[in-house]
């Protein structure tokens, strides 16, 4: 079943990429690339470093989640880790980054049986962060709900959730939430910008929460569809989905793809943290 379900997953990344692919020759006529001035291209270069960087936040969440399985570990140690075996979600199957930090745990002597069980509380926060960014998503759909309505039930759900994890389970596990939770907004709000750029007239402030809604449930398919390394082309394919007729084609389609260019190079950018600057001293 597992190798069906990562063949289904290939095809629903192929399936994206190609209909991404399509779109985007089609409005090909329509996008006009010269409106990308020096200091645009700049603001991308700095909204891709910030993508970079809003993974620490992602794996202080891991750290904390460690932490809450017996795994004591220096914060910097963790952070390494998490940024070098984080470029093997690009390997197709979805799951090489989560192996890689397997790998060096045990490398580093630690219990193999934590790391595992980290990685499952790991997912399970996302998709419940995930999915309380869906939340956001309703003005779109239904403009009678007010995108203030959407964020104040986003914020009670968000405080409700901390406090019951905090608890039921441990001060570590609500840390790790609420961290999640920061680390999707952000990466969401890096996407509202990318499209600011692209799409200035259509997008105002009170679309920001819809449309960071909309990125991390996109993300969020892409992440939970195995055999599709990073969400590669299952991310495009719902973003296209969820904000069609909230933007113009050509503009939603050119954002989606300089999304997709901005997360990979903060992708890489957090690589090199990682490698070059964190100093990989003792896990203990």
């Amino acid at each position: 079943m597992r190798r069906w379900f990562h063949i289904l997953g290939g095809l629903f990344c192929v399936t994206g990429v190609t209909f991404v692919a399509m779109r985007l020759y089609g409005y090909a006529g329509q996008i006009d690339i010269s409106v990308f001035s020096f200091s645009k291209c700049l603001f991308l270069c700095m909204l891709a470093a910030a993508s970079g960087l809003i993974d620490i936040i992602n794996a202080s969440s891991w750290w904390h989640l460690l932490s809450f399985l017996g795994v004591k570990t220096d914060w910097r140690w963790a952070l390494r880790v998490y940024g070098i075996a984080g470029l093997g979600k690009y390997i197709p199957g979805n799951i090489f980054h989560l192996a890689g930090r397997q790998a060096m745990g045990m490398a580093a002597g630690l219990p193999a049986r934590p790391f595992i069980n980290s990685m499952m509380w790991e997912l399970g926060l996302k998709v419940v962060c995930g999915v309380i960014f869906g939340f956001l998503v309703v003005p779109l759909r239904w403009p009678t709900f007010s995108s203030w309505s959407a964020l104040i039930l986003f914020l009670l759900i968000v405080g409700t959730l901390f406090t019951v994890s905090r608890r039921l389970f441990s001060p570590l596990i609500a840390r790790a939430f609420l961290l999640q939770i920061v680390f999707l907004g952000f990466s969401g709000w890096v996407f509202v910008w990318v499209m600011s750029l692209v799409a200035s007239s259509s997008v105002s402030w009170s679309c920001f929460p819809g449309l960071g809604g909309a990125y991390v449930l996109a993300w969020l398919a892409g992440l939970l569809t195995p055999g599709a390394p990073a969400g590669v082309g299952v991310r495009e394919l719902v973003l296209l989905f969820l904000l069609a007729g909230q933007i113009a084609p050509a503009e939603l389609l050119l954002a989606v793809v300089l999304g997709r260019v901005v997360t990979v190079f903060g992708n890489l950018f957090y690589f090199m943290i990682a490698t070059l600057l964190l100093k990989s001293g003792d896990s203990g």
